[in-house]
């Protein structure tokens, strides 16, 4: 069985007027062979703080200390893991595709799972992928399961397992959190130095409308 996580850094709005709208927005890809080494990964990180911290027991890259940041990166570019992603230019996304952001965000998901199957990155017919939940509408996270589906099935005739779960629920998804922000922090912030540590993990990297 091969492991997906996807996760996503910075957000998708347009009115750069705004303040917290970002510049650049991050879709990234963390697979496996073998989900128990990342979920080790997650939870070394976590015996590792202080019992205070401890006691919430779901990291997130966002609010963390950078000493927890660096040991669970450093923990995950140990394992047999690769990372694909994909930056999106907001200030260059045509106005049209700006109107229709649930379909920019699958479109952006589509492009990265067909680089992996098309590059046969994955011969393991059975593709588990596990998604961080993103909205609270449900047609919104139907909607992202049953478009990778339908593409999936149509161009490689083989099919996958999408789930759906909150941040918390899953440790790969935690792992995969701080990976896109890492990655997000090089464009967004010009800071590579959470990138550095992951950098010889990514097997591909693309800004898409640069």
């Amino acid at each position: 069985m091969s492991y997906i996580f996807i996760d996503e850094s910075g957000n998708l709005g347009f009115n750069f007027d705004k303040k917290g709208t970002t510049s650049f927005f991050v879709i990234t890809f963390l697979f496996t062979l073998s989900r128990n080494g990342i979920d080790k990964c997650v939870d070394k990180t976590v015996i590792s703080l202080k019992s205070k911290y401890r006691k919430i027991g779901c990291l997130h890259a966002n609010r963390d200390e950078p000493s927890t940041r660096r040991k669970l990166l450093k923990y995950l570019v140990s394992k047999n893991c690769f990372i694909m992603t994909i930056i999106l230019n907001k200030r260059k996304v045509y106005t049209d595709l700006q109107d229709a952001k649930p379909f920019l965000y699958n479109y952006v998901a589509n492009i990265l799972l067909d680089r992996i199957l098309s590059r046969k990155i994955i011969d393991d017919n059975s593709i588990s992928i596990i998604a961080s939940r993103r909205e609270t509408s449900k047609y919104l996270n139907t909607n992202f399961k049953t478009y990778l589906e339908s593409q999936v099935t149509k161009n490689y005739g083989r099919k996958i397992e999408i789930i759906i779960k909150n941040h918390c629920e899953d440790k790969g998804l935690q792992a995969v959190d701080f990976v896109s922000w890492s990655i997000f922090r090089k464009y967004e912030c010009k800071d590579d130095e959470y990138y550095q540590i992951i950098k010889s993990k990514i097997i591909e990297e693309n800004l898409l409308f640069p």
